[in-house]
């Protein structure tokens, strides 16, 4: 993305991004113009709606974002100083008093904020047809955000009270009671048609607007509504036809994206997914700014690079990913070598991971006891406590000390939608068609793993695994094991890392216990505070928080 989602324009404009240009914000300070200059001038109105961007990521504070925390609050990673209390959730001690993160306040901050913009946009002037189509835009943007807003609240807690009108002082109530998650799933629907019919599907021609929401992306949204609401948590029946209307949905927003020029990454180095801004799987993504000590990098990376070691994979996570021949580690046939784990695996490991050995920024990752990246390192208090690190949006070249993160946080790419359609394709009994789009995702030349040849629960199966580690560290599997109804086995286990010891020039690896972890049934859904309890007599807690 361009400045306009950027966490440096946050700062500048004392809004969460901003998109206008350096002459016009050098006018007047944007923090002084009163609600009637706003709602008079578009350029105005386009930086509030730019303000908006952050409900995507979750941004907490500036640099901070939720979305990539919530891999240290499952199985596949380790949250070392615990940012968003993610210690409450993986000990068991989750409640309406100790929440993790507040999903809830912040979403119904930003969802106000685009009903505000949609009772104001009509009397905002726009002269001439540049300014009409403008005006189309930013409104279909703030549809497609506020959809987001809510999916997001329904995938934490539920059903949720349906704002869409923005409360003044005559009203008599502010308080809404829950609706039903199904009522919330039509209303999401509903935002996202409005917004495919007002964005276009790309900006491909139209460069210094890249990055904003587009149809293509609010199709990729109704895609991941629908394959939530056809899931076990949501369809204990398994209905069949909610699983018809998510693999609709899948295949309609992948023929849509591929129409628009979209398609899998196909070059030769994997992780240029994830560092390369633009490419053609990413069908929208969030900018970090260049801002020091700011963004993924310095949360992530090994201490001896600069970086904290917070959140870090898990040996679960390490243990998913296979042998390069397509059978898992724990297949007697696999070849798997407890004493040189690392070798001849998926490649997507090597893409995605920074083990000891693996080399990094031109020299080799050492988290043997007294090694460089150990707690006998330099800076040892930032060593990793899982003994892992990602790799996976992982700079090479940024310095640190002088700047940071300024890659793309993806929030949809195309793989994603494969993965969407071939667990719906599954769970309809087409198993042909779920296997093909699982393989185009492993043929890839980056990739080039075996073909996935199972059927029935087997494939199911499979497909699960398929995407723990194609989307691994992307906000997706703390939600894909509640969704499926597996939470209570995935994280009711401890959390293990890995000991490395070097005597002469061997190494030596022990499974090690960072943390035991509990799962409550009840945490299959997020706590609504207490705080927002009292405020609204109407709200009823999820099952188990009372």
């Amino acid at each position: 993305m361009k400045k306009f989602i950027s966490i440096l324009m946050l700062a500048c404009l004392m809004l969460s991004a901003g998109s206008c240009k350096k002459d016009f914000l050098e006018k007047k300070p944007l923090d002084s113009y009163s609600d009637a200059d706003l709602w008079k001038d578009l350029n105005l109105v386009q930086a509030f709606v730019n303000s908006r961007y952050p409900i995507l990521p979750f941004m907490e504070f500036p640099g901070v974002l939720k979305s990539y925390f919530m891999s240290g609050a499952c199985d596949e990673g380790n949250s070392k100083h615990s940012y968003g209390n993610e210690r409450a959730l993986e000990t068991g001690q989750m409640s309406p008093d100790n929440t993790v993160y507040d999903f809830w306040a912040n979403n119904y901050q930003q969802i106000r904020n685009c009903n505000i913009f949609l009772s104001k946009i009509d009397e905002v002037p726009a002269q001439g047809p540049a300014n009409e189509a403008k005006k189309k835009r930013l409104t279909g943007e703030i549809y497609f955000l506020r959809a987001y807003g809510y999916f997001d609240l329904l995938r934490h807690y539920g059903g949720v009270p349906l704002v869409s009108k923005v409360y003044g002082l005559s009203d008599t109530t502010f308080k809404v009671a829950r609706s039903t998650f199904e009522e919330g799933v039509t209303f999401v629907l509903n935002d996202i048609a409005k917004a495919v019919d007002l964005l276009p599907a790309s900006y491909a021609d139209d460069p210094e607007n890249a990055g904003r929401a587009t149809s293509v992306a609010a199709k990729a949204l109704k895609s991941r509504m629908l394959l939530y609401a056809a899931s076990a948590l949501h369809n204990p029946t398994n209905d069949q036809a909610k699983w018809q209307a998510a693999s609709t949905a899948a295949k309609e927003a992948i023929d849509f994206a591929e129409s628009n020029g979209y398609e899998l990454y196909q070059g030769a180095d994997y992780k240029n997914i994830f560092m390369q801004k633009n490419n053609s799987e990413v069908l929208l993504a969030y900018n970090f700014s260049n801002v020091p000590g700011g963004g993924i990098d310095i949360v992530c990376q090994p201490n001896s690079y600069g970086g904290w070691s917070v959140y870090t994979p898990s040996q679960a996570m390490v243990d998913a990913f296979e042998m390069n021949n397509g059978k898992p580690i724990t297949d007697a046939a696999s070849g798997y070598d407890a004493a040189n784990p690392y070798i001849n695996r998926d490649p997507r490991f090597y893409a995605d991971i920074l083990y000891n050995g693996a080399v990094f920024k031109g020299s080799a990752v050492e988290v043997f006891a007294g090694g460089k990246d150990s707690p006998q390192g330099p800076q040892g208090w930032n060593a990793t406590e899982t003994g892992y690190h990602w790799r996976k949006y992982m700079s090479e070249t940024i310095d640190m000390n002088k700047e940071g993160s300024n890659q793309n946080l993806i929030i949809f790419r195309l793989a994603e939608l494969y993965l969407n359609y071939a667990e719906c394709e599954q769970a309809l009994g087409h198993d042909g068609v779920a296997r093909d789009y699982v393989n185009m995702i492993r043929n890839r030349a980056s990739v080039n793993m075996p073909p996935v040849t199972e059927s029935s629960t087997a494939l199911q199966d499979r497909i699960r695994q398929e995407r723990r580690v194609e989307l691994c560290f992307e906000s997706h599997r703390i939600y894909d094991v509640r969704r499926w109804k597996i939470a209570s086995v995935t994280e009711n286990k401890p959390l293990m890392g890995v000991s490395v010891t070097k005597t002469g020039n061997t190494f030596t690896y022990q499974s090690k216990l960072v943390r035991t972890r509990v799962f409550r049934e009840e945490y299959y859904l997020w706590p609504i505070s207490r705080s927002e309890m009292n405020k609204n007599p109407l709200l009823v807690n999820n099952p188990g928080y009372n």
